[in-house]
C-alpha cells in the first residue's frame, strides 16, 4: 500500500495511506522515534564545545587536531574499561614553542578550561610563572619556591613563559635545581596536574638538552607558527567586530600593506604576531574617539566606522 509520511510543527509524524490521513490515535509522536538521537549527540557535547572553542582561534591546526586527540583517547579509554581491557594513563606536560604573539598564553588557558570538562583536571585553573617566580636568592629556596608553585597548580595547570631561561645561568645557577625539581613532580604528580613550558623554538631545543629526563616527560610537544598576513588580517577583523566597530575598506587595505611591508623587514623572533594587530586595533580605536570628540559627530555609523585615517603605526 502506498503512504507518506508528513511532518507537523508540533512534533508530530503523519504517516498517509493512499492519500488519507489516519486517524488521531494513529499518530506517532516525533520524540519517540528521535529518542536515541539527542543521547548520542549528548554523548560528543565536550568534544562539540572543544572544537567550538578551538574554531574561535586563528590558524594553530596543529594544536586544534592535538586536542581532538586527546578527547578520542580518553573517550575510547573509557570504552576499554566498560570491557574490561586495560585502560592506561599518559602524562599530558607539553611544550610550547614559537614566536611571542602565537597565542600559547591562550591556548594554555584554554586547555585548562577543556581539560577540567573532560575531567583530566580536577579544576582547571592557569598558573602563570616566569624565571622569577621559581628560582630563589640562596641553596634550598629555589627548590622551596618551585615546590609551591606546583602545590598551587594541583588540579591545574603550570604555565612557565621563556622556560630556557632557567638554564642560562650554568651549572651554578639555581635555575638548574628549579628545573631538576620541576622534573621529580612531574613524575610523582603527573597525573595531578598540567605542566606547559613555552618560548621560542630554538632556545626551547637548546633547553631540553640540558637535562636528560626532560624530553622524554614531554610527550606533546606543538609548534605555534608565526600568522601569515591573512591570517592577521582575520585577527585584526575579529577584535574589531568583537569591540562592536566596523573596518571600512580603505583602512583594511591600509593595515594589510603594513603588515606586508612590516613582516618582511622585520625578523620573525622580533615580531609580534597577535599583540601587534591588538597594539594597531586599540591605537586606532583611540585616533577614532579623537577625531569624533573634535568633529562632535556621534552618529551610529560614526560611533561604528575606523577609517584609513584612524590607522596609526
Amino acid at each position: 500500500m502506498d503512504q507518506a509520511v508528513t511532518y507537523k510543527n508540533n512534533g508530530q509524524i503523519n504517516i498517509i495511506l493512499n492519500g488519507q490521513k489516519k486517524p488521531k490515535q494513529d499518530k506517532i509522536e516525533a520524540a519517540e522515534i528521535m529518542a536515541p538521537l539527542p543521547q548520542v549527540q549528548e554523548k560528543h557535547a565536550i568534544l562539540k564545545n572543544i572544537e567550538e572553542e578551538m574554531n574561535a582561534l586563528v590558524g594553530m591546526e596543529e594544536m586544534k587536531q592535538t586536542m581532538k586527540e586527546i578527547y578520542a583517547w580518553l573517550y575510547v579509554n573509557k570504552k576499554r574499561e566498560e570491557q574490561g581491557l586495560k585502560a592506561g594513563k599518559q602524562a599530558l606536560h607539553m611544550m610550547f614553542k614559537g614566536n611571542p604573539g602565537t597565542g600559547k598564553t591562550t591556548v594554555a588557558r584554554l586547555i585548562g578550561k577543556l581539560f577540567h570538562q573532560m575531567n583530566v583536571l580536577s579544576k582547571g585553573h592557569l598558573i602563570e610563572a616566569e624565571r622569577a617566580d621559581l628560582v630563589g636568592e640562596y641553596i634550598g629556596h629555589t627548590a622551596q619556591k618551585t615546590r609551591d608553585l606546583i602545590k598551587r597548580s594541583i588540579g591545574g595547570i603550570l604555565f612557565i613563559d621563556e622556560a630556557y631561561s632557567l638554564a642560562r645561568g650554568g651549572e651554578k645557577d639555581f635555575g638548574k635545581e628549579a628545573i631538576d625539581t620541576l622534573v621529580k613532580h612531574m613524575e610523582d604528580k603527573q597525573h595531578e596536574f598540567i605542566l606547559i613550558l613555552a618560548g621560542y623554538s630554538r632556545e626551547m631545543e637548546q633547553f631540553l638538552s640540558i637535562n636528560p629526563g626532560l624530553q622524554s616527560r614531554f610527550p606533546l610537544v606543538i609548534d605555534f607558527p608565526d600568522y601569515s598576513v591573512d591570517q592577521l588580517m582575520d585577527i585584526a577583523k575579529r577584535m574589531i567586530k568583537e569591540r562592536e566597530y566596523s573596518l571600512s575598506q580603505d583602512a583594511e587595505w591600509k593595515i594589510s600593506e603594513h603588515l606586508i611591508l612590516v613582516k618582511s623587514e622585520t625578523h620573525p623572533a622580533k615580531f609580534s604576531n597577535g599583540r601587534y594587530i591588538r597594539n594597531i586595533i586599540e591605537k586606532s580605536i583611540r585616533t577614532q574617539a579623537m577625531r569624533l570628540l573634535t568633529s562632535d559627530r556621534y552618529t551610529r555609523e560614526e560611533l561604528l566606522a575606523i577609517k584609513a585615517n584612524d590607522i596609526v603605526f
